[in-house]
């Protein structure tokens, strides 16, 4: 961090009074802004593109490489598991697919969570965390004759959630151990999809108060710099205010155990298909 350089200042009509900080890229913005900072802290970044950001004070990766290891904004680092394709499949299932853009409606139709037939892998860009495969591509699996539009609108849901889920247990192979999470981003503005991820996932998910985590986390990576605040940590405690908690059920935890458990047999299974398509 620094002055405005003289040349910079007269150039732009600018006193030289003021500060030139580093800030941070959008997922580590975003995690400042919800107060993922230190060590064990989570945030899930449910936008276009869907990440799960896990702060931590020791660098660590894992051995196939299916997670980011990154410095962190606050001065330590973070995990991150990046899936190319997360709101931006529930957007496209409902503007493109059936043609809607009432998206609360046709989640209100959504009754029996955890026991969906139908799944859907999230790949429509090719996929990043954890498979690192640009030819992986978007599936439905299990429809059948009683198949209804809310089944196929849940699996796309669902499916976002699993994948995220997929990067999780790849952080818990290195032997971190969470209880909750914070949510940002568009998506994260569903109610059902908050509930869904809670229990796939089984963590607690913290709602914050303010929906723009990245503005924030740079505003907050600011005020740090200009000596308001001695630390990231310290802003972050008192700035983030957490306004929800969605909680998970142990029954219906249960239940995504066992769908999440046959979702991860479909990609291994899909992968030699998907090779040959992209000869």
């Amino acid at each position: 961090m620094g002055n405005l350089l003289p040349q910079a200042a007269q150039e732009l009509g600018l006193s030289v009074s003021v500060k030139v900080a580093a800030g941070a890229g959008d997922n580590a913005a975003a995690a400042v802004g919800t107060g993922t900072v230190g060590d064990n802290m989570c945030n899930i970044s449910l936008g276009t593109s869907g990440t799960i950001f896990i702060s931590s004070r020791n660098f660590g990766v894992d051995r196939n490489n299916a997670l980011h290891s990154f410095a962190h904004a606050d001065g330590s680092y973070h995990l991150m598991g990046c899936m190319l394709s997360a709101a931006s499949c529930n957007k496209w299932w409902m503007d493109e697919i059936i043609g809607t853009k009432d998206y609360g409606g046709e989640q209100e139709a959504i009754e029996k969570l955890g026991e969906n037939h139908v799944y859907y892998l999230p790949y429509l860009m090719g996929e990043r965390s954890p498979h690192n495969d640009p030819n992986a591509r978007a599936v439905f699996l299990g429809m059948t004759m009683d198949t209804t539009r809310a089944d196929m609108t849940q699996a796309v849901l669902e499916g976002v959630a699993f994948a995220l889920r997929d990067s999780l247990e790849v952080a818990r192979s290195l032997g971190i151990r969470l209880e909750r999470t914070k949510i940002c981003g568009g998506g994260a503005k569903s109610p059902l999809w908050k509930k869904i991820i809670a229990n796939v996932l089984n963590l607690k998910v913290d709602v914050i108060e303010s929906e723009e985590g990245p503005a924030m986390g740079g505003a907050m990576l600011a005020a740090v710099a200009c000596g308001e605040y001695k630390s990231v940590e310290e802003i972050a405690a008192k700035v983030v205010r957490i306004v929800d908690t969605v909680e998970p059920d142990p029954e219906l935890t249960a239940k995504y155990e066992e769908r999440y458990a046959a979702f991860r047999q479909i990609y291994p299974a899909c992968r030699p298909v998907f090779e040959k398509l992209a000869e």
